[in-house]
C-alpha cells in the first residue's frame, strides 16, 4: 500500500514516479477524500473536546448547587451529533482504503523508463547459447518422444495447460526441487513447508488481490484461494508482526505448487512447460532493514542465478521498465535462460524488492532498542521456477540421438543416472 503520508506530503513526486508505469491512476481522488477525512476527523474530535470540557464542570456545578440540566443537554447534544458523525467518518475511511489499495507502489529511481518488456535493459548474461550440429527440438517434442511427458493423460484428468512427468521426468523435478532447497538453505534461508491455500487477507496483503482477483483460483463457498506462489504465505508468516531488528535480514525459501489462471496466454505457451495452470516453484524471500534492502535485492538474484550457474545454463539478467513491473514491485530483475526452441531468453525467475508496500498491507515492523517501530522492507524472488528450468535443461543439453544430458551436479539427485534415454 502507499504510504499515506508520502501522499500527503510528497503528492507531485509520487505522481511522477506512478506516471513511469504508463497509466492514470486518478491520484486526485485521494487528495479530495483525504481532505474530507480529515474534515470529518476534526470536527468529530472537535466536539469530543467539548463533551470532554463539560463532563469536567458537571462535578464543580453540583459542587456549588447549581442546576447541571442545561450542560446535560448540551452532552448529550454532543454525543448524538457524534453518533451521527461516525457513519460518515468510517464510510469517507472505507472508501479511502478502497482507492489506496488498488494503487501500485512506486518504481525506484533506478527502474529504467518503458512501457513493455521490449524496453527492459539488460543487465548481464552468463554462458553462451549452444550450438547443435543437429535439428535442435522442443522440449515438449523431447518430452514426449522420450516418453517422461504425459500430456494426453494429464488433459484427461484435468484439462489443457497440465502435464503429468513420468518415470525420469518425475524424478528430474523432483532432483531440480532438492538441488535448490539444498543451495538456498545453504545461503541462509530457513526452508518452509507453507499451506497451498491462503485466505483473503494474506492475498491482500501481498498484493495478488484486488489487483489479479481474476487470475486467481477462488476455493467456491469459501474465502479461500490457491497460492499463485510461496510468496504469499512466506510474506504473511509475521504479518501484524514487530520484528526485531537484531534478526534481520530473515531469510526464507519453500517449495510449493502455484496455480494459476493464465487467461489469456495463447501460441507455443500452451505447450510444454512454459505456461502451466500448475506449477512447481522454489521460492528466496527476505524481510530486510530498509537501509540496506537495495543490497538484499543483488544478494537474493546472485543466489537464484547461483542455481542456473550450478546447472550450467546460459542466461541473461534484466533490469524490468516500469511499464513492465508488477503491481506491487518497486525494482524486479528477471533471470531469462536460454531456450534454442523459442531462439531467445525467457523468464525462469524474478527478484524483486517491494520496500515498504506489502509491509504497510499486513503491518510487519521492526523496532531497534527503544525506537519507534517502521515497517520492513520484503523481498523475494524464484529460486527457480521448476518447470521451466526442466525445459532449459531439456532443450539446451539435448543430444543427436534424442537423449538429454543430465548436469553433472544433478546427477547425485538423479540416484547416479547421467543422461535420459
Amino acid at each position: 500500500m502507499q504510504d499515506i503520508r508520502a501522499l500527503r506530503e510528497n503528492f507531485a513526486a509520487v505522481k511522477t514516479a506512478l506516471a513511469k508505469r504508463g497509466k492514470d491512476y486518478n491520484l486526485e481522488q485521494f487528495d479530495t477524500l483525504d481532505k474530507r477525512r480529515r474534515e470529518l476527523l476534526q470536527k468529530t474530535e472537535d466536539m469530543k473536546a467539548k463533551q470532554n470540557a463539560a463532563s469536567k464542570q458537571i462535578p464543580a456545578l453540583k459542587k456549588d448547587g447549581k442546576d447541571t440540566a442545561p450542560i446535560m443537554a448540551e452532552m448529550k447534544e454532543l454525543a448524538d451529533a457524534i453518533k451521527a458523525a461516525e457513519p460518515d467518518l468510517r464510510a469517507i475511511e472505507a472508501e479511502l482504503d478502497e482507492f489506496l489499495i488498488k494503487i501500485p507502489n512506486c518504481p525506484h529511481e533506478s527502474v529504467p523508463e518503458g512501457k513493455n518488456e521490449s524496453d527492459n535493459v539488460e543487465v548481464r548474461r552468463f554462458g553462451t547459447p549452444p550450438t547443435f550440429s543437429f535439428t535442435p527440438k522442443a522440449h515438449w517434442d523431447i518430452g514426449e518422444d522420450l516418453k517422461i511427458f504425459d500430456p494426453a493423460t494429464a488433459v484427461k484428468i484435468a484439462g489443457s495447460r497440465f502435464v503429468m512427468l513420468r518415470g525420469l521426468g518425475a524424478r528430474l523435478e523432483r532432483a531440480l526441487i532438492a538441488l535448490m532447497l539444498d543451495r538456498h538453505t545453504a545461503h541462509g534461508y530457513e526452508e518452509i513447508s507453507p499451506p497451498y491455500i491462503a485466505n483473503r487477507t494474506s492475498m491482500t496483503g501481498t498484493g495478488q488481490l484486488p489487483d489479479k482477483e481474476e487470475d486467481m483460483y477462488h476455493l467456491s463457498g469459501t474465502d479461500y484461494f490457491l497460492i499463485p506462489t510461496a510468496e504469499t504465505p512466506l510474506t504473511n508468516i509475521h504479518r501484524d508482526e514487530i520484528v526485531d531488528a537484531t534478526k534481520l535480514p530473515v531469510k526464507y525459501c519453500a517449495f510449493s505448487y502455484s496455480f494459476r489462471k493464465e487467461a489469456g496466454a495463447a501460441g507455443r505457451d500452451t505447450r510444454g512447460l512454459i505456461r502451466m495452470h500448475q506449477f512447481p516453484k522454489v521460492e528466496i524471500f527476505k524481510l530486510a532493514h530498509p537501509d540496506n534492502s537495495y543490497e538484499e535485492l543483488e544478494t537474493l538474484t546472485a543466489d537464484a542465478e547461483d542455481v542456473l550457474q550450478k546447472l550450467g545454463l546460459p542466461y541473461r539478467v534484466v533490469n524490468l521498465c516500469a511499464g513492465d513491473l508488477g503491481f506491487s514491485n518497486a525494482k524486479t530483475y528477471d533471470l531469462e535462460v536460454w531456450m534454442p526452441s523459442y531462439d531467445k531468453y525467457v523468464e525462469v525467475s524474478s527478484c524483486s524488492n517491494f520496500e515498504a508496500f506489502q509491509a504497510r498491507r499486513t503491518g510487519m515492523r521492526f523496532k531497534e532498542g527503544d525506537g519507534k517501530p517502521v515497517f520492513v522492507h520484503t523481498l523475494n524472488g524464484s529460486g527457480l521456477g521448476v518447470n521451466r528450468t526442466i525445459a532449459a535443461i531439456m532443450e539446451n543439453f539435448q543430444q543427436a540421438d534424442g537423449s538429454i544430458k543430465i548436469p553433472e551436479i544433478l546427477v547425485p539427485y538423479m540416484g547416479g543416472v547421467t543422461e535420459i534415454r
